[in-house]
């Protein structure tokens, strides 16, 4: 049986909501994290969707989250000064659409 499904062109999102499972919907669920950034203390809240890619990511790189988290920090915030959850989620997905197989 093939996972893939005929579906309307315009009727893509409402063919990912049908065939979320209960464990896929619980990635919408937010999640807060606390680590330390150069010395100060932080909390990031995402949803666990990103949590999980993010574990990938620092997997996939032989790093901890922390030090991860601690990278894009550096590098990210250089063009938003402000919204660390925004650039982990705009990383997270340029990660999906180019690099995750």
């Amino acid at each position: 049986m093939s996972i893939y499904v005929e579906i309307e062109a315009d009727d893509f999102l409402g063919h990912m909501f049908k065939s979320c499972t209960l464990d896929q919907a619980n990635e919408f669920i937010p999640e807060k994290r606390g680590f330390r950034i150069h010395g100060h203390s932080t909390t990031i809240r995402l949803e666990r969707v990103f949590w999980t890619v993010l574990e990938d990511m620092s997997d996939r790189m032989g790093i901890t989250l922390p030090q991860l988290v601690g990278q894009i920090h550096d590098q990210c915030l250089v063009a938003n000064d402000k919204n660390i959850s925004s650039c982990l989620r705009v990383i997270c997905m340029k990660y999906m659409n180019i690099y995750a197989a």
